[in-house]
């Protein structure tokens, strides 16, 4: 049961960062926590630009630009 959680869990995932790419003005804040989170645990393949805006979006989601959310849902992507 729990590896049926975790596909559901990256599937969501991986359809959130399709959206930051797509519709980053459509995210709600809880949305871009959830990517800078991800890039934020994987953060050591991420840029420093990727590290920098997922640490901005933990302290203020709705202060990001939308190329910092687009760099988020790439990263996430491309994990």
């Amino acid at each position: 049961m729990s590896h049926d959680k975790a596909l559901h869990t990256s599937s969501s995932l991986h359809d959130l960062a399709r959206k930051a790419t797509h519709s980053p003005k459509l995210l709600t804040k809880a949305e871009i926590i959830q990517l800078a989170d991800h890039v934020l645990k994987g953060g050591e393949h991420a840029s420093e630009f990727e590290k920098e805006a997922a640490k901005k979006a933990r302290h203020n989601p709705e202060g990001l630009e939308e190329n910092e959310i687009i760099a988020l849902g790439k990263k996430t992507l491309s994990t």
